[in-house]
């Protein structure tokens, strides 16, 4: 069972889940060592089981159980959570509202939407059968990892951005695994059962049409929170926009202390 890794030694509590299967450390570039700064926080960085480098069996139906478990020992924390991060965080504050003291997601895997959990969810069973052919499964990650070397090249990106993009897992098996279950959590998912917590959705610069759009200010209207965006900003916001989600995520720490 992996145990997390803390930052700093006093302060408000800030737990970061990543997107995917990815793991925790370096995933959120600049935002551990901004908030060790200011407002002076301790921060969490954990690999659920399933993810990242935690050897533990583990999927979306225990991700909230293992989260209580870990955040026992500091109180109620602040979640900052990208794509299926922040579906994570959603379901944890559901089912453990007494451990979130406030909340930070970030283009969040859209939970609140059936249809476009299910084919979320589709799109990695998908892959992850193509990836166990290795000629398949080769071919693939070339051209993700092509995708993902022009998108690092931009040279708006800060450059420890650019090499977060490069340090993308490409584990289809990963990803369908901790994908698994998403459809069905969706279709029990009431978002009245969301704590009114000091609170933040960030989506991408997408058409005000577009269902991923809808979806997150359905979600921001049941958490009595604010929808923000920025011109540019991408599924990776916290990569192509790092200052803009720290500063938000201080805002919202600031928030919890009254």
């Amino acid at each position: 069972m992996t145990e997390p890794e803390v930052y700093g030694e006093s302060g408000p509590v800030v737990l970061v889940l990543p997107g995917g299967a990815e793991g925790a450390e370096g995933f959120f570039p600049g935002l551990v060592e901004g908030l060790l700064d200011d407002p002076g926080c301790r921060v969490v960085v954990h690999d659920r089981p399933g993810t990242g480098s935690s050897v533990a069996g583990g999927n979306l139906t225990t991700a909230a159980r293992d989260l209580h478990r870990v955040t026992q020992q500091f109180g109620p924390v602040v979640v900052v959570g990208q794509s299926l991060g922040g579906a994570v965080a959603t379901l944890f504050a559901r089912d453990h509202p007494e451990d979130v003291a406030g909340l930070v997601l970030v283009d969040s895997t859209p939970l609140i939407d059936p249809v476009l959990s299910r084919r979320v969810e589709l799109v990695a069973r998908a892959t992850g059968f193509l990836g166990r052919v290795p000629i398949v499964r080769d071919g693939l990650a070339g051209l993700m990892r092509r995708s993902l070397e022009k998108t690092a090249a931009d040279p708006k990106l800060r450059p420890d951005c650019a090499e977060a993009f490069r340090a993308t897992e490409l584990d289809f098996a990963k990803l369908e695994r901790a994908v698994r279950g998403l459809g069905a959590l969706s279709e029990g998912f009431d978002p009245a059962d969301l704590p009114k917590v000091p609170a933040v959705v960030i989506t991408a610069d997408r058409k005000a049409t577009s269902a991923i759009r809808r979806s997150h200010e359905r979600l921001a209207e049941a958490l009595g929170a604010e929808l923000v965006s920025w011109p540019g900003a991408t599924h990776s916001a916290h990569l192509t926009h790092p200052d803009e989600v720290l500063a938000v995520t201080r805002e919202v720490v600031r928030q919890t202390l009254g």
